[in-house]
Order: structure tokens, then sequence, then C-alpha cells
């Protein structure tokens, strides 16, 4: 086995996983799965009076932390990694009772952070509602006679948050009149010509919005005009 003056945990107690099997030196049991080096001799847990802590496993940085901070006595447990030539940390070594205070404080932790995700999302759905109906509004204003329910999924489409669509753009945010035309036209050519299906069929995209082209615009007309029709 490499020597412990080879790796780098220094500060503080070290207790080590041996990679052969090892007795201890004081009470000849073994083979161990953990011993302290004394003098060069293994001892196990017990015999080096470390036998009363618990091995809490690498992994959890935060749990870690405070089980170190709550236990009075701890040690770091290292293995020697033959290929890369050093020690590395497994764990460490801390009092029963201060794990659990660790723990309780963890879970604490984890329960503010779920509330808080739980105001983040309501806060988030408010202000995503609050948007999609201003956009809704804008998509009326510039084409009144499309149908209300039309224009709130139009505007719940495209500014579904995490869509990258163009609602969510800088000038979909500010609520642009080229932002809002483009997801109206947009849902104009999937949802009521033969695009979707054009596409489906091989035609390349630039051809297919050539041949939709006269009916996307037939639809948005109407939608204009019955506004200028209720207005006269």
């Amino acid at each position: 086995m490499a020597r412990l003056a080879t790796h780098p945990y220094r500060d503080g107690l070290l207790v080590v996983q041996p990679l052969r099997r090892k007795q201890c030196a004081a009470c000849r049991r073994g083979p161990l799965s953990l011993l302290v080096l004394e003098d060069g001799a293994p001892r196990c847990l017990d015999c080096a009076d470390l036998g009363h802590l618990v091995f809490l496993p690498r992994g959890d940085t935060a749990l870690t932390r405070r089980s170190r901070e709550e236990s009075g006595l701890s040690a770091v447990v290292v293995r020697f990694n033959r290929r890369k030539g050093r020690y590395e940390r497994q764990g460490i070594l801390v009092e029963e009772a201060a794990l659990a205070r660790a723990e309780e404080r963890c879970l604490a932790d984890a329960e503010a952070r779920r509330r808080r995700r739980a105001r983040d999302a309501r806060r988030r759905a408010a202000e995503d509602a609050r948007f999609a109906e201003a956009f809704a509004a804008e998509i009326l204003r510039l084409y009144p006679g499309c149908p209300a329910d039309r224009a709130r999924a139009i505007a719940g489409h495209a500014s579904a948050r995490g869509s990258g669509r163009v609602g969510r753009s800088a000038a979909g945010r500010a609520l642009s009149e080229s932002a809002v035309i483009s997801a109206v036209v947009a849902s104009v050519r999937h949802v009521d010509t033969p695009y979707d299906q054009l596409l489906m069929s091989g035609v390349a995209r630039h051809e297919a919005r050539r041949r939709i082209a006269a009916g996307v615009e037939t639809v948005l007309r109407g939608w204009q005009d019955a506004g200028a029709e209720d207005v006269g």
C-alpha cells in the first residue's frame, strides 16, 4: 500500500479503506474494511477510538459539510487509486447524532426550496397569463374579426415559456406589431391551410408557403375586414 504521507488529506483525522486484507495490530481482528495507521501499523476503528462514528459516503456536499459542523469528532475516509497513483476521498466518519441533525437541516432546506419553487412557479404562471392576455388583446386589435378563443389560443401557443417561439423573443415580449403578426400568420398557415399536408407529402417548405400564401392572405384580410365592417 502507498504511504499515507503521499496523499493530500493531512489536516484532521484520516481513515483508510485498504486495498489489501489487513488485520488490526492491536486486537488482531480483520480483515478490516476501515483502518487507521498509527506509527505505520493498522488499527481498527475501535482500537483507534473511532468505532462509534458512522460512515457518510461522498456525494452530498451540503450534508457532508453540515455533518462535520455538527460532529465533535470526525475523520476523512480515503482509498488509494492505483491507476492515478493517489489517495482519493470516499466520504467521512461522523457521530451518528450529528448526522441525524445534519439530515434534519438539509430536509428543512429542501422543504424551503420546494416552497420557494412553488411560489416562483405561481408567480411565473401569473406573469405568463397576463402576458398571454395582452398578446391576445393585441391580436384582436390588429385582427378584430379573429374569434376571441382563437386569439387566446394563438397567444398561448406563441408565448409559451421555454418554447423559443416568437412570443418569447424580445420583440414578442414588447408586443411589437411584427411579432404579433408573425404569430398570427404562423397559426393561420398551420390551421387554416393545407400547409402541413404539403410538407408531409414532400413539398419543399418554400414551395409549400408559396402555394398557401393566397389562402393565408384571405383569412387575414377577412379578420381585418370584419373589424372594418363593424366600425362602419
